[in-house]
């Protein structure tokens, strides 16, 4: 294989050029102790795992690995390399002998052909291949697609017949009683896995009765779905199929809920999901193996990888790296608060990413906008944006600390960096009492991550005082205004009347009252306006919804002006990405 330089390369190529010394992955099974019956080939280098059954046959074990959250700072629309940070631990924990494994979740079509990528990582830290990684994998995103619009197909034709039928005929095609479906209050929408701004609201049965019921409708984003966030609480197969069945999709109406089981869809829509719920086996370009599952985005869903795949994982390594999406306000809080809930697995270490090119933008410098170059402020040094904008850092070492854990602060190292500056970042992060590592994953691999996997085995040995931030039997509306004022700084909650009308609709059920909270809200600010950098001070968190998910277990307040449907950019991804109509290789995918 020719020599890497992500200097020269860009992250596709870095990506094919590795391919052609990739590891088999009967090897890395092997190698994970995995029995012939537990995984199945797709290909030579990709595999899905019957996780099931290798937990079933390890339940006697005590073994636990070392487990270990990679979260960040407030991001900006170009990201911070959460994603290349965490290949970058796994590689250099895999430098150190360890036995590490990795897991990450599957990419959304919506970000790699938009603005963002592919969340694969980059420079010398990738998840490989990157072409599958990026286009589909196997199948997990278009299965749940399928299985969301089955149930809405099922709630819509439902509708339809109920409206243009009488009870004789529903009776005679097996239809007992009628649901008497609100128009509405339909809940569900329909799945697509790209970013579609003209999607969010169509109308749908246009036409005549044969054409369906004519009603507003819309689309979100596949990833933003109910059905994906399930998949990610499941423990199991059988988990999955009980969570599927009590997903709310409309009200009828006089009040009551309606669910796919009342729509006797939720046995289809499992049927779909029989293979996504085995996690995906996968390898870094230097040959650890990565366990790829789930992918919901953080800042309208849980924005984390499943739990099945993290249980997976502790019992095959010693070390696990997972990844909370986007920062620790968002992504951290949801895996400290609802998926280690739901996993019953404790952090040992929590890494909170920083780059140079953030805190400069906190600080105050021109904004960063994805598709337009940068100021040169952002290659040059400059020490009093940079200090300033360490206020947003000291207020997510705060967050993660609030949880009972020290962080490791990684700075994600560019070669624009200047020693003074990393010198500045040391210097506040060690005087917040955090732990403190440079890492050059990006530009060298494994090699590079050595300082920062030596901090994390190192914070990893230490005991810490993990708890919850509150306790499930409080009030929901206590509970949302408690992560607003503990986790994001601010003064307090504005609740619109609908979100007040629903609140006390969930508090007085068993049933919602004590699941935990979902916030969705932008990502680009602890606050829920984007333009509000740094660490905001004197505002308040305005909740114009609130989402009930009841298969996910999960209530889900909708902050500021936050859509569960992306809008695509003018200068996408997709125009740069290619096929080599030679070879078949794909290019252009970052």
């Amino acid at each position: 294989m020719r020599k890497l330089n992500p200097v020269e390369m860009k992250d596709w190529e870095i990506a094919e050029a590795a391919e052609e010394s990739l590891r088999p992955v009967a090897d890395i099974a092997a190698e994970l102790g995995l029995k012939a019956d537990e995984w199945a080939a797709y290909g030579p280098v990709l595999a899905k795992i019957d996780a099931t059954k290798v937990l079933n046959r390890l339940s006697d074990s005590t073994h636990r690995a070392k487990y270990i959250d990679v979260t960040a700072i407030t991001p900006t629309p170009l990201g911070e390399g959460k994603t290349t940070t965490t290949l970058g631990l796994v590689e250099g924990l895999g430098k150190l002998k360890k036995k590490v494994v990795g897991t990450v979740r599957q990419p959304s079509g919506g970000p790699t052909f938009n603005v963002k990528g592919s969340a694969a990582g980059g420079g010398l830290a990738q998840v490989v291949p990157l072409s599958a990684l990026s286009l589909g994998l196997t199948g997990d995103i278009d299965a749940i697609t399928n299985a969301n619009n089955l149930a809405m197909i099922a709630l819509l034709s439902r509708l339809q017949h109920e409206y243009n039928h009488d009870d004789a005929w529903l009776a005679s095609r097996k239809i007992d009683s009628r649901l008497d479906i609100d128009p509405e209050r339909i809940q569900l929408r329909w799945a697509m896995d790209f970013c579609a701004q003209m999607l969010r609201n169509i109308t749908v049965g246009k036409g005549g009765p044969l054409d369906g019921f004519e009603m507003p409708s819309g689309f979100y984003i596949t990833v933003a779905s109910e059905v994906m966030a399930i998949l990610a609480m499941s423990a199991d197969l059988a988990d999955l199929r009980k969570r599927l069945s009590k997903m709310v999709v409309a009200y009828t109406k006089n009040g009551r809920p309606v669910t796919t089981a009342d729509l006797e869809v939720d046995g289809a829509m499992c049927a779909w999901l029989v293979n996504a719920i085995k996690p995906t086996l996968m390898q870094s370009l230097e040959g650890q193996p990565m366990l790829v599952h789930a992918g919901p985005f953080a800042n309208i869903a849980i924005g984390q990888n499943s739990v099945i795949a993290d249980r997976l994982a502790s019992r095959l390594a010693d070390y696990v790296v997972t990844e909370s999406g986007f920062a620790a306000d968002i992504g951290f809080e949801k895996f400290w608060n609802i998926k280690c809930r739901c996993s019953g697995l404790k952090p040992d270490c929590v890494v909170l990413v920083a780059t140079v090119r953030a805190l400069k933008a906190h600080g105050g410098a021109p904004a960063v906008k994805a598709g337009i170059p940068l100021d040169p402020i952002y290659t040059t040094e400059a020490l009093d944006y940079l200090e300033k904008g360490c206020a947003n850092l000291l207020a997510h070492i705060e967050i993660v600390k609030r949880a009972g854990i020290n962080p490791v602060v990684c700075l994600n190292a560019f070669y624009t960096d200047t020693p003074a500056e990393r010198a500045l970042v040391k210097k506040i992060a060690e005087g917040a009492g955090a732990r403190f590592a440079v890492s050059d994953h990006w530009l060298k691999g494994g090699e590079g991550a050595i300082e920062l996997a030596e901090a994390v085995i190192a914070a990893c040995d230490e005991p810490n005082n993990f708890k919850f931030l509150s306790d499930l039997s409080e009030p929901l509306s206590k509970r949302i205004e408690t992560v607003v004022k503990e986790v994001y700084g601010g003064d307090g909650v504005d609740f619109s009347d609908e979100a007040k009308q629903k609140l006390a609709q969930y508090e007085a059920d068993p049933e919602t009252a004590q699941l935990p909270v979902c916030m969705a809200k932008t990502q680009y600010s602890l606050s829920h306006d984007p333009k509000l950098l740094g660490r905001p001070k004197g505002w308040r968190l305005p909740v114009r919804d609130v989402l009930i998910y009841r298969g996910a277990g999960l209530v889900v307040p909708v902050a500021g002006d936050i859509k569960l449907m992306p809008g695509t950019v003018a200068n996408a991804a997709y125009r740069r990405i290619d096929v080599d109509v030679t070879t078949g290789k794909v290019k252009g995918l970052f």
